[in-house]
């Protein structure tokens, strides 16, 4: 079984930063996609970000220019920066490890290790 447990969530006003954090344990390897995904009260999930073992990254429309995403391998950890909050970034956000055969089914919890979330509030 592997683990993912995220952290770093709180409230912030408009324009602040946040990190988040990923600390993955278990049987997750380290060759796995780590992805960032979140969901508004009422909306659906949504792709945030995504590193690859290789340091690829991948990062949404909505937060482009805002977010980026790092991991440091030897700690199995990923790493969510993000800038510049609006409160439409307001959601719970989710780490997931997946095997990069299933990069593209995107945000569909049957696929890989989910945390619990983190919740990110962002004040007007």
């Amino acid at each position: 079984q592997g683990q993912v447990v995220e952290s770093g969530g709180g409230l912030v006003h408009t324009g602040g930063s946040l990190n988040l954090s990923c600390a993955a344990s278990g049987a997750i390897s380290s060759s796995y996609d780590m992805g960032w995904y979140r969901q508004a009260l009422g909306k659906q999930l949504e792709f945030v970000a995504l590193i690859t073992s290789g340091g690829g990254t991948n990062v949404g429309d909505s937060v482009k220019g805002r977010f980026t995403t790092s991991r440091d391998n030897a700690k199995n950890t990923a790493y969510l920066q993000m800038n510049n909050l609006r409160p439409e970034d307001t959601a719970v956000y989710y780490c997931n490890a997946r095997d990069p055969l299933y990069r593209s089914q995107g945000a569909r919890r049957a696929f890989g290790f989910w945390g619990q979330g983190t919740q990110v509030t962002v004040a007007s």
